[in-house]
């Protein structure tokens, strides 16, 4: 009888982390550094609102206050917001600076911009067009709406009441 094989640690991981990139790319969390799919946030028996954003985006900058105040409205209840940033690597200080001038108090991830575009094409079958985006899961997990360009929160929340099934 053989022993069994023994991995290192870093080729264990990769081979444990294949299924979830095929599905949903790897992002960096900017308050840990941990890289983590979006698909961990989905399917909490909440609705999830993804706002895609760049640091360099006025509208970003202009709505990002009041997807703050929903996330506190909603966090403990019906929803949460998750910022994804398509600023890279080159533009995570940037981000960093985005989401600490305006005392983010919802979780973050950066990406490179061509995995960010990409995962919106492959979760809508849209184009990518531009910043903010919005993606929203239901709490199922499933993605129920896709927006490009400004979007208030009121109508986010008045789609959640017009499609909030009992989870």
């Amino acid at each position: 009888m053989s022993a069994p094989i023994k991995f290192p640690t870093a080729v264990l991981l990769v081979i444990l982390s294949f299924p979830a990139l095929a599905g949903s790319p790897l992002f960096q969390n900017l308050d840990s550094d941990a890289f983590e799919t979006v698909d961990i946030h989905r399917g909490q028996g909440k609705w999830l609102v993804v706002m895609v954003w760049a640091s360099d985006c006025e509208i970003c900058t202009a709505e990002v206050g009041a997807y703050k105040q929903f996330h506190q409205r909603q966090r403990k209840t019906t929803a949460t917001v998750l910022g994804l940033t398509l600023d890279g690597a080159v533009g995570k200080e940037d981000a960093l600076d985005f989401v600490h001038k305006n005392n983010l108090n919802f979780n973050n991830l950066i990406g490179e911009p061509e995995t960010v575009m990409s995962y919106f094409k492959i979760l809508t079958g849209s184009q990518w067009i531009g910043t903010p985006s919005f993606l929203i899961f239901g709490p199922d997990g499933e993605l129920k709406a896709k927006q490009v360009g400004a979007l208030s929160p009121s109508l986010i929340e008045q789609f959640i009441a017009d499609n909030n099934l009992e989870p």
